[in-house]
């Protein structure tokens, strides 16, 4: 645990460092990760060690809310192996969330950095979906970045996805971070994560929903990865 704390304050460092120097108001950052390597705890706790500073305002946006509806996948062509496959790059709206990002980008440099804790009218305000995990679907402008945000994290797995339309990610924003962990490894959190949360009632269950959907998308994200900027070595902490 200490070591994961350890690289959370180096990393924060290093992103409110690099947000020092960026011309533009504010800093778009993208944290990457196959299913189960941390990623979305690492981008957390890192929006945590920023927001110690008061002087910074940091905000959390994920690519979960951008996954399309149950209702969508239903209209698919094959919908029961869309929702088998829910989570990987083609059940996402990757059209929508390119020209969101696209819109994030503009606002970023376009609008006035806001005070911290300064009001702000609502014009500034920029609204992202989210994803609400009990109803299992995104729920529109679940989020609100306000004018007074210097540093964006968004996190997701094909951030940095070498693939048609995805790739076109990783040039909207401006410092790109991979978290990287052993396959196996994310395999094993992944699995538990699903009978924690209920999603499946055994372990076996839950490794065989990682090996038809999760474990196959960690395998494309590693094999199709574009360059980061920073890889962050997660680690699990086994306690005894």
């Amino acid at each position: 645990m200490l070591q994961m704390e350890y690289e959370y304050r180096r990393l924060a460092d290093v992103i409110r460092q690099e947000a020092k120097n960026h011309p533009a108001p504010r800093f778009l950052v993208a944290i990457a990760g196959v299913p189960g390597s941390g990623k979305t705890t690492t981008a957390q706790a890192v929006v945590q060690q920023l927001n110690k500073d008061p002087s910074c305002r940091a905000a959390l946006l994920s690519m979960d809310g951008f996954h399309l509806s149950r209702a969508a996948l239903d209209k698919m062509p094959n919908a029961t192996e869309a929702h088998i496959r829910r989570g990987a790059p083609w059940t996402f709206d990757v059209d929508r969330f390119i020209k969101f990002i696209g819109q994030l980008r503009t606002w970023a440099e376009k609008t006035p950095l806001a005070p911290v804790s300064g009001s702000s009218p609502d014009y500034d305000v920029i609204h992202a979906p989210t994803f609400d995990h009990e109803a299992k679907d995104p729920v529109e402008d679940g989020l609100a970045i306000t004018p007074d945000t210097s540093i964006i994290i968004v996190e997701g797995n094909y951030l940095l996805l070498d693939e048609p339309r995805w790739r076109d990610l990783a040039a909207l924003v401006d410092y790109r971070i991979f978290v990287d962990t052993d396959l196996q490894e994310a395999r094993e959190r992944t699995a538990k994560r699903h009978v924690q949360s209920g999603i499946e009632k055994t372990l076996a269950d839950g490794y065989r929903r990682v090996d038809s959907n999760d474990y196959l998308n960690g395998v494309s994200i590693r094999e199709k990865l574009l360059a980061p900027d920073i890889v962050v070595k997660s680690v699990t902490v086994h306690t005894t």
